[in-house]
């Protein structure tokens, strides 16, 4: 059975968009510029994601869904197999997703059901050592619009037309029902309620699941354009007027009964054309920017171009908005439709090596087994050019990194740190892990264990790891 692939995003954001970021090439370096990289903090400002030890994190890992069932059947389509897997990669993370359709399908009553579903997947991730993001998901608003997410119940359209577009469904969000129903979740005060109560219920039901991580308030954002508006400058107001309270709105909710977890907040999707976010100040103590990053020529199946800067203008635009808050960024959803185009091997490198410059980590879309978006063939193989995310990492530094670099086409990995007052630095090694060689130099004891190396250092010392791999076979 397929998974449902990901947007194909549109001809209307397309036609808008390029221009704009044509505008905006002075964002993007040279193409062929090699600049040293210094760890993401140094480099950029931006804080690192830690843990309850103030260990510095890296999230490596991918979406995990079922959007093929809903009801009575809801996430029956994951299974144990996942994380067993996502483990035995070397993946620590999973992006999970959850419909609020599903919880409450009938305003004020929540499915116990549902809720004992996402509990049992989260008890697979706890086993496989895998940290879990709870995501909100819709598409295209919800079930009102022939998608998921927001309940029927909270659509409110005011009779505004809606013209589906199977061929091109990324364009429903520019149908005036659909806008008009963004307006209504972000504006009227009963469905602001409603949707903060939802959230409540889930931090009161999982907040202390040893295996949660954080919550992703709403997938992928939208909004209504006004007369005139072009989608950039919508998208700046959007981000800025009505998701930057909703955000602060959410946070409180889920504060209520989890002080402790971490705060997704994405911007629109437009930020995946190197357009700057508008949100402003979320006021929470542990938040983390969660942009997305997708290409519309290539989500619509061209081949990666590397002369086109697009990765350096993502990064340059993406990065802003955090250096400024102090906040962390994790990338919830990346990787293109079709991985075996001549220079998708080249866009796996760049942009690997991008993510690893500012952020804490990434959520692939989506591990699955199939064709598609899937990370894994029906073998459970990864498909083409995507066993290049199975890198070696460190899901945890006990103190200050100074460098953290992989080199794909030499395969070695090299991470430099000052250690910490207390906690252990973990370095996770992808399949065939005795085909790795580990050194360190500096004063640190190292413990091996088949794909994990632990590295323990007294407060102070300097120590750099390097792992090297044999040539790719």
């Amino acid at each position: 059975m397929r998974i449902r692939t990901r947007m194909r995003m549109g001809s209307v954001l397309t036609s808008i968009v390029t221009s704009f970021v044509l505008a905006a090439g002075a964002l993007a370096p040279a193409a062929d510029a090699h600049p040293v990289r210094p760890a993401p903090s140094e480099r950029t400002g931006i804080p690192r994601l830690t843990d309850d030890q103030g260990r510095t994190l890296t999230l490596r890992g991918w979406n995990v869904e079922d959007k093929a069932n809903r009801g009575d059947r809801a996430l029956t389509a994951i299974t144990e197999k996942h994380f067993r897997d996502l483990h035995a990669k070397g993946f620590d993370f999973a992006r999970l997703l959850i419909f609020w359709d599903d919880l409450e399908p009938t305003r004020g009553r929540y499915s116990t059901e549902y809720l004992r579903r996402i509990d049992r997947v989260l008890d697979w991730a706890r086993k496989y050592d895998i940290q879990v993001l709870l995501d909100a998901h819709q598409d295209v608003f919800g079930p009102a619009f022939g998608h998921r997410g927001i309940p029927a119940w909270a659509t409110r359209t005011d009779g505004l037309p809606f013209t589906p577009h199977p061929d091109d469904w990324f364009s429903e969000y520019f149908e005036p029902a659909v806008q008009r129903a963004f307006t209504h979740l972000y504006e009227d005060p009963d469905l602001q309620r409603a949707q903060a109560r939802m959230w409540q219920v889930l931090a009161e039901r999982f907040g202390r699941h040893p295996a949660l991580l954080g919550y992703d308030l709403i997938n992928e954002p939208m909004g209504e354009l006004r007369e005139g508006e072009e989608l950039p400058a919508a998208a700046r107001r959007i981000e800025a007027q009505q998701l930057t309270p909703m955000y602060n709105r959410l946070a409180r909710a889920v504060r209520s009964a989890d002080r402790a977890n971490w705060l997704f907040v994405e911007p629109t999707p437009i930020v995946g054309e190197g357009v700057p976010t508008g949100l402003g100040a979320i006021r929470d103590h542990r938040t983390v920017y969660a942009p997305h990053f997708y290409n519309t020529a290539m989500e619509a199946g061209a081949d990666y171009d590397p002369a086109a800067g697009w990765i350096e203008s993502y990064e340059a635009a993406v990065t802003a908005y955090p250096k400024q808050q102090r906040i962390p960024v994790v990338v919830g959803e990346w990787g293109p439709l079709n991985n075996r185009l001549p220079q998708m091997g080249r866009f796996y490198r760049d942009a690997m090596t991008s993510l690893s410059r500012y952020s804490s980590g990434w959520a692939g879309y989506v591990w699955c087994y199939g064709g598609g978006y899937c990370a894994l063939d029906e073998n459970g193989d990864f498909a083409a050019n995507k066993d290049r995310t199975a890198t070696p990492y460190a899901p945890a530094v006990a103190g200050t990194v100074h460098s953290d670099t992989y080199d794909d086409q030499a395969r070695v990995y090299r991470l430099t740190y000052t250690a910490g007052r207390r906690g252990t630095t973990e370095i996770s090694l992808p399949p065939a892990a005795g085909r790795w060689r580990v050194s360190v130099d500096g004063r640190a004891e190292v413990r091996r264990h088949g794909g994990e190396v632990r590295v323990h250092a007294r407060k102070g010392a300097r120590v750099t790891v390097t792992v090297t791999g044999t040539a790719r076979g």
